[in-house]
């Protein structure tokens, strides 16, 4: 039985509690929240016992820590997780500074200690399967790909002013799966931005409608497109064209009934946000993270990931405010 740690009793951390609740071969030991209310709430849900940050980290009982804390905290919780010797689950962005990611990655390899960025997305069953028939050359050579990521509703303004903007916080998202799927590193990135959907993003010196084009060495290209607003559901789309085929991984809907009479044909919406559209993803990342500190193996997505992905977005950001294309 691994022993894991929850640093962070919100709303990722609620969910990591739930999928450990259901697991044979891991359980959540201990939790800490700055919030007291939020860590009793989880611990009594878990069965897991509320301890403080410090007395988790350096607990020898502990054998991993999830950190699903605010990002500020990341950086100081990573040092002292690697310096106690605990693996590490870390919600992106590991840091909102790209020199400071690389600092914890420094001392977690130093430390020797498994380090997983959670990119929850790549272990998506859809997006998962889409990847696996892209590497088995299902439809030739990948030519174009296009991903289309749009919230219900943009979050509120006290979020936005602390999460390092559309990109770093939303889309990172994205550009760590059009690596996955590109299979080659981008070289090439340019970005359009605007704030449609609020005026106080734009007044608090975001966006909250961006596109990024990205190029890799070889040619390939991926359209992402964000925004803040979908009208209709959680949009979560990926097509990806190729010199035999097209694959496409589309919308999750409530339901799979569909309605047809004299008015035309309907379907049911698509689901209306990340906890239920990516609850199997969660699951399954959780259980991959698990089965590596049990037989020893790596874990996927690195912290080498969590930092390309930071400077994509860092470049993105950077070609929206001054129109210019980024050589990566």
């Amino acid at each position: 039985m691994i022993n894991i740690g929850i640093l962070g009793c919100g709303r990722i951390g609620q969910v990591h509690g739930t999928t450990l609740r259901g697991m044979t071969n891991a359980r959540a030991a201990a939790v800490a929240d700055a919030m007291p209310a939020a860590a009793d709430a989880l611990a009594a849900a878990t069965g897991a016992k509320v301890m403080d940050a410090d007395s988790m980290i350096n607990d020898p009982g502990i054998d991993a820590v999830i950190i699903g804390t605010p990002t500020t905290t990341h950086y100081d919780l990573i040092h002292a997780a690697a310096a106690a010797g605990k693996a590490v689950f870390c919600e992106k962005p590991i840091d909102l500074s790209v020199a400071r990611i690389r600092d914890c990655l420094a001392v977690v390899e130093k430390a020797g200690v498994p380090f997983m960025t959670a990119f929850n997305r790549r272990f998506d069953p859809n997006f998962a399967n889409l990847q696996r028939q892209i590497a088995d050359q299902v439809i030739g050579n990948v030519e174009l790909v296009t991903i289309l990521s749009r919230d219900p509703a943009p979050p509120p303004i006290g979020y936005i002013k602390t999460s390092g903007g559309i990109f770093r916080d939303m889309m990172i998202h994205d550009l760590d799966m059009a690596r996955f799927l590109l299979g080659e590193e981008p070289v090439e990135l340019t970005a359009a931005a605007s704030c449609l959907v609020d005026p106080e993003i734009g007044q608090a010196g975001d966006f909250d409608t961006a596109v990024v084009t990205l190029k890799t060495a070889s040619g390939k290209i991926c359209q992402i497109s964000n925004s803040r607003r979908a009208t209709y559901g959680y949009d979560q789309r990926i097509e990806v064209h190729g010199s035999t085929g097209m694959l496409r991984a589309d919308n999750m809907l409530e339901s799979t009934v569909e309605l047809a009479n004299a008015n035309g044909m309907r379907k049911d919406v698509a689901q209306p946000f990340f906890l239920e559209r990516y609850a199997a993803a969660y699951r399954a990342e959780m259980a991959h993270f698990v089965a590596a500190l049990e037989s020893g193996t790596s874990v996927t997505p690195t912290g080498q990931d969590g930092l390309m992905a930071q400077m994509l977005a860092d470049a993105a950001d950077a070609a929206a405010r001054d129109g210019l294309r980024k050589v990566l």
